[in-house]
């Protein structure tokens, strides 16, 4: 416990001012931006991350003249690859080649640890029967080795059917787990969510996500992210247009309930095929808001700084103590504090609470218990008491996962500032604006919770900023 003397020894007392009316606004976590390399009047879809750009899959031309159809005469897709020139230009898209180039779509995809194992979707019948326009050619996934822009040693996934879908491959970091997307018999919806397990070499019986992740709808696109997110897309109603992205993780067994994405990476349209860099503060993903299905950027706006102070409590509660009766404790007196606040109190040692900031002259007065003379203030003290300056963070040190709690900034001390937002940080990836805040913390765990205090610019663009931070613990259920 930290003392400070003036005639007082300080202690600290937590201070819980009544509730108020909750006002905030969730700024957007993103922007996002159209690919250059996007091209106008065909389809550009499902970014794959790797090293020195992306690999994507397109039903554009082969070249001005030449087209690229099936059978049916659908426009079929191929894997492309975009490699950066810098932050902002990119190279001309290059097709990567295969054996199903001419005739068979190829993608949506991923890629292994190793950069170079890549699985991607693409229809299972390459014979005869594929030539037949009735024909329905169902699709798969292949796994093939990358080797420069060519797809070669293609193999076809041991749980391929001609009598269902199995598309839309992610492996997970550890290439451990194949994620992918199937109407196959026993499903919840249109299309559900499954995993195989890698074991010993040999890719185990296929699991369904089950109702936690698949709804009665299309849930497609899984993207297994390295942090252990798994992000997918879905029609399910509550979205904010056609297919829209949500994402989840595993927790002690179980899979969060999926959250819907906000905008602007969700839209009225279909946005689908999301993936992330490793921190998440940027990243692609697909849509047709653009009225073609494009790709497009995302980049974090999420402010959190490096630096932060921590609260510091302000306290408005002092012990006070008489010097010389310590010395002469065997004396007849009697000690009567007078507090500068209409509060009283005796004791050659005394605690008081006062209700807060502000100045407060308090006295002694010394009664002789023997001759019942009193002498009158025979100490006096001026005592200024003032909330620390900095932002302030009032809110509870703990609470439980998924139950509503109010975090309050009113009490800041900035004296001079012209505060123009307050901005929260909740250590969770989430983020809001206002003096005052609701929060649910999802998950047990330890958060780390920023105000970021900007004040208004002033004349030549200056504005100052201060952050203050605090631990909230969201403690488990017994």
């Amino acid at each position: 416990m930290d003392k400070r003397f003036i005639y007082i020894i300080l202690f600290t007392v937590l201070f819980h001012p009544e509730w108020w009316q909750v006002v905030a606004q969730n700024p957007s976590v993103y922007e996002v931006s159209r690919m250059s390399f996007n091209e106008n009047a065909f389809s550009d879809i499902s970014p794959v991350i790797i090293r020195d750009g992306v690999l994507f899959c397109s039903n554009r031309r082969f070249s001005v003249v030449t087209d690229r159809t099936s059978f049916d005469g659908r426009r079929l897709y191929n894997i492309y690859i975009a490699e950066k020139i810098d932050s902002s230009h990119w190279e001309k898209p290059r097709m990567l080649e295969s054996e199903r180039v001419e005739k068979f779509n190829n993608g949506p995809l991923c890629i292994g640890s190793d950069g170079k194992t890549v699985y991607f979707t693409s229809e299972i019948e390459t014979g005869k029967a594929a030539a037949n326009k009735k024909f329905r050619n169902r699709n798969g996934i292949f796994i093939a080795e990358l080797t420069g822009t060519r797809l070669e040693s293609l193999k076809p996934f041991r749980y391929n059917s001609n009598d269902y879908e199995v598309a839309h491959p992610s492996v997970s970091r550890d290439d451990k787990y194949l994620f992918f997307a199937s109407d196959m018999p026993g499903g919840l919806g249109k299309s559900d969510i499954y995993y195989c397990e890698n074991i010993n070499g040999e890719w185990s019986e296929p699991v369904n996500l089950g109702p936690e992740i698949n709804s009665s709808g299309v849930d497609n696109f899984p993207y297994m992210h390295p942090s252990g997110r798994l992000y997918f897309s879905s029609d399910r109603a509550g979205g904010l247009g056609k297919l829209d992205v949500y994402m989840t993780s595993l927790y002690n067994g179980s899979w969060d309930e999926p959250r819907l994405l906000p905008d602007p990476i969700n839209s009225s349209s279909d946005d689908f095929a999301f993936v992330a860099d490793e921190n998440l503060q940027t990243g692609y993903f697909s849509s047709n808001r653009s009225y073609d299905d494009d790709i497009f950027r995302f980049s974090s706006t999420i402010i959190r700084k490096v630096s932060c102070d921590e609260l510091v409590e302000n306290s408005y509660c002092y012990r006070f103590f008489e010097e010389n009766a310590m010395k002469f404790d065997t004396l007849p007196f009697l000690y009567q504090w007078d507090f500068g606040d209409g509060s009283k109190g005796d004791g050659v040692i005394v605690e008081h609470c006062f209700n807060g900031p502000g100045t407060y002259i308090v006295s002694l007065d010394v009664v002789n218990l023997i001759t019942k003379e009193v002498i009158s203030k025979e100490k006096t003290d001026t005592l200024l008491i003032e909330d620390e300056i900095q932002p302030y963070i009032e809110g509870p040190d703990s609470t439980a996962p998924g139950k509503a709690i109010r975090l309050d900034a009113s009490q800041t001390n900035l004296p001079g500032w012209n505060i123009d937002r307050y901005y929260w940080n909740f250590g969770d990836e989430t983020v809001a604006i206002g003096e005052k805040v609701n929060k649910t913390f999802l998950r047990p765990g330890t958060y780390n919770v920023q105000l970021i205090v900007s004040e208004a610019p002033q004349p030549g663009g200056m504005s100052r900023e201060e952050c203050v931070s605090k631990n909230i613990n969201i403690l488990a259920e017994p």
